[in-house]
């Protein structure tokens, strides 16, 4: 990444962080809606995990050939999907009853 601008370099970082971020939870997601019909539902969660966290962490070691600043853009990207993941998740609220 030597021969982007470090402005650019951290933009795309971020843009990785986002991607494996979504990866990694959107898989999470996945996983979990499967597990009721799973006929081994503890080899599905093992497996996930496995792909899911080789997955990120293989990222995680490219992005970390640009340096520190790109990491923690990256991982700043990773959580700010974990965020939206949280929120596109949530239960609806409950009306209070009267």
């Amino acid at each position: 990444m030597a021969a982007f601008p470090l402005w650019l370099q951290l933009v795309l970082s971020f843009l990785a962080g986002l991607l494996l971020g979504g990866f990694f939870f959107g898989g999470l997601w996945w996983t979990t809606q499967r597990l009721v019909k799973a006929p081994k539902p503890l080899l599905l969660i093992l497996l996930s995990f496995i792909v899911r966290s080789g997955v990120v962490l293989a990222g995680f070691y490219l992005l970390l050939a640009g340096g520190w600043p790109g990491l923690v853009t990256a991982l700043t990207g990773f959580f700010a999907a974990r965020l939206a993941a949280l929120l596109i998740a949530r239960p609806p609220k409950k009306e209070p009853v009267v």
